[in-house]
């Protein structure tokens, strides 16, 4: 059996269902979708796009840094998009956020996302 570590941190939103903000096993970290959740609040990130996708990342970062890590270690993303037309403002967001080499990454359109915001990211960290 596979030992799993559960990681946790207030500083990304808490858990909206029966999940772990991410779960470690040997060298690899799953991080649960993020959506643009303000921690402090719960409340979804006021703004368009941009605002939201930053707060992804951000909510992101912080799960990945209660691992011990950091985005930089990405090595598979999965973006889910409610319109493909965000597709553009997403990358050039997604640009701040992660240097070369870049992360394996699939961007899928989805008819709705949880409390309906317009993205959420998930992601695959190897330590």
């Amino acid at each position: 059996m596979t030992d799993k570590e559960t990681i946790h941190t207030n500083a990304a939103p808490a858990a909206i269902g029966p999940y772990s903000q991410a779960v470690k096993t040997g060298s690899l970290v799953f991080l649960s979708g993020q959506i643009p959740l303000v921690p402090e609040t719960m409340e979804i990130r006021e703004g368009g796009i941009d605002a939201q996708t930053h707060q992804v990342f951000k909510n992101l970062s912080a799960v990945a840094e209660a691992s011990n890590s950091s985005l930089n270690d990405a090595v598979k993303l999965t973006i889910y998009l409610v319109d493909l037309a965000d597709f553009a403002v997403v990358n050039g967001i997604m640009a701040e956020y992660f240097s070369e080499p870049y992360p394996a990454r699939a961007t899928v359109q989805v008819s709705a996302l949880p409390k309906d915001v317009s993205v959420e990211v998930d992601a695959v960290l190897a330590l």
